[in-house]
């Protein structure tokens, strides 16, 4: 299920506001206004009637550069580029390296109820932390059942009808030195264009449920190194019956066949038959050390293929 990524202005001073030395200047009933978009905008020449560049649900950076030209402007200039500046509903407005604020500034941040803030860091300082803090928060997300480890350093999530092992494998591979990310929730987040960050909610972090033994707190059982609190979506691991993919999804040539696409990014998809006395934590590591090797350009398919050819060809 797709989840709608949002942040509040309110919620953005909260969490920044230390970090950044913010001070709220103007515009707090405006603390509501949402930002839905990963992008801060920090315009050259803004002011100077370039309304392309200004754009709704953004935050605006101004640097010194644009309060120089405010401050060259004559009243009714300065005036039109206030209301060029407010023609859109920004969701905030931040004025860095410490400049003064201008008062009628101040005044159309209060009239219109947009946040102003101030901060005597430098416009490029605050957009790396803005830009940063925005690409978490507002990243396309989305929830999978399944649970989530880090296997040999690749995140690798682990899907499969109720009861059909998943959490007894993932214990397994616990036992085996690697890693649990989170157990049945997985909330993952698009933070580059193809790539996928998985994580746990807070309220699951460290937990694994096992059918026989309950609810185990894997971080007291096992240390501080047996669980993560993140990782990048790389591989998937669905567990089958037999009957469920036939003679054909069994090809013994071609065990990663497939892919799988979450928010728009193709994730490579193992499927591994569940059958009585097949130790799935061997296969998992196997399937990821397959991976890691098809990404650095070797697949053992082709070479076999290849060898096979040669081997025609040598007795033709």
């Amino acid at each position: 299920m797709d989840q709608l990524s949002q942040v509040s202005v309110e919620t953005l001073f909260r969490d920044m506001a230390e970090q950044l030395q913010l001070r709220w200047v103007g515009g707090r009933d405006g603390g509501g206004r949402t930002l839905s978009s990963e992008t801060v905008q920090k315009p050259t020449l803004a002011l100077i009637g370039h309304l392309n560049f200004v754009h709704p649900n953004r935050v605006q950076v101004l640097g010194c550069a644009e309060m120089d030209y405010l401050r060259a402007l004559p009243p009714d200039g300065l005036a039109e580029a206030i209301r060029h500046l407010f023609s859109t509903e920004l969701a905030a407005i931040m004025i860095s390296n410490g400049e003064a604020v201008p008062e009628i500034l101040r005044e159309t941040a209060e009239r219109t109820s947009t946040p102003l803030f101030s901060s005597p860091l430098a416009s490029p300082v605050l957009m790396s932390y803005l830009g940063h803090y925005l690409t978490q928060h507002l990243a396309e997300a989305t929830a999978l059942h399944g649970v989530y480890l880090e296997v040999l350093g690749i995140g690798v999530l682990i899907k499969g009808n109720a009861g059909v092992g998943k959490s007894e494998l993932a214990l397994e591979l616990v036992t085996r030195g690697h890693r649990l990310v989170a157990d049945d929730y997985v909330e993952l987040k698009r933070v580059a264009p193809q790539t996928l960050e998985g994580n746990c909610p807070p309220l699951l972090r460290d937990f694994l449920e096992v059918r026989g033994l309950g609810i185990l707190d894997i971080r007291t059982l096992f240390g501080e190194t047996a669980v993560k609190r993140s990782k990048n979506l790389k591989l998937i691991v669905e567990l089958v019956h037999p009957e469920e993919i036939g003679e054909v999804g069994l090809n013994r040539l071609d065990m990663v066949a497939s892919t799988e696409t979450i928010i728009g990014v193709d994730i490579p998809k193992v499927r591994i038959p569940v059958a009585a006395g097949r130790n799935l934590a061997v296969l998992v590591e196997v399937a990821v050390r397959n991976h890691i090797l098809k990404s650095r350009g070797i697949n053992p398919l082709d070479r076999f293929i290849q060898r096979q050819q040669a081997a025609i060809d040598g007795q033709n």
